[in-house]
């Protein structure tokens, strides 16, 4: 469970965030829809405790981001998109194990997380080569598998489909499925509506650092009386605009 409550974030003069609130159930697949620099990272580095908020409280499975910031990173999982962070003269499996020992898991488990994860994402025939070279859909195979390593019960995903093809964002999608059918919290930022839709059914959409909207897919077709989701983004926002 995620809940955000009345979040703001400042940088100096400038606010990133204002006023943010709403809730992600356990075991739900939660969209936050907005175009870029719409607030979405901002927020979700709060949720990671990157970053500390202005005002408000974020809570995850009752914790606090704030006052109990080590027991939070111990049950998430976070993924950003862009840059992935790998180490390229690593192998696949070295990075994984890395970030395994950061969370403090025995070898024994390291080593059944990462068989675990290669079946699933098919990563077996690039398992024990150095990422340097790999492709962008398979650096980002690995650094989902490295975010999975430690079993977090709330995954935080920041446009984690960025640069990936077709093949591999449809394996990214049954991914979420999986998860969630083994009841992880999944929160999934992204700007395209398309597999917003897909993988959600409720959302929240910022514009401009405001929350204009929480709440079901479904709901929102129903207020503006349209069905295609970038057409509904369009009219909150240039409603919002006016």
């Amino acid at each position: 469970m995620i809940e955000v409550q009345n979040v703001s974030k400042r940088f100096g003069s400038f606010t990133a965030l204002h006023d943010v609130s709403f809730r992600v159930e356990a075991g739900e697949v939660y969209g936050l829809l907005g175009e870029n620099g719409a607030g979405k990272t901002t927020l979700m580095r709060m949720m990671a405790t990157i970053l500390r908020p202005t005002q408000g409280e974020i809570e995850i499975e009752g914790f606090s981001v704030t006052k109990e910031p080590e027991v939070v990173r111990r049950r998430i999982g976070i993924l950003f998109g862009g840059d992935v962070g790998l180490y390229s003269r690593l192998t696949a499996r070295e990075n994984i194990a890395y970030f395994g020992s950061l969370y403090g898991l025995q070898k024994a488990q390291i080593a059944a997380r990462i068989e675990h994860l290669s079946r699933v994402f098919e990563m077996e025939p690039f398992l024990d080569r150095p990422v340097g070279p790999f492709s962008r859909g398979m650096r980002q195979k690995v650094a989902i598998a490295r975010t999975l390593v430690h079993d977090p019960a709330v995954i935080l995903l920041d446009e984690p489909t960025t640069g990936l093809d077709v093949t591999a964002a449809n394996l990214f999608r049954r991914m979420i499925r999986m998860l969630q059918e083994e009841g992880k919290t999944i929160l999934f930022s992204s700007h395209n509506m398309t597999e917003i839709d897909k993988l959600c059914k409720r959302i929240a959409l910022v514009h401009r650092g405001r929350l204009h909207y929480a709440g079901s897919v479904d709901g929102l077709r129903e207020r503006y009386g349209m069905h295609d989701l970038d057409e509904l983004f369009m009219a909150v926002v240039e409603g919002s605009d006016r």
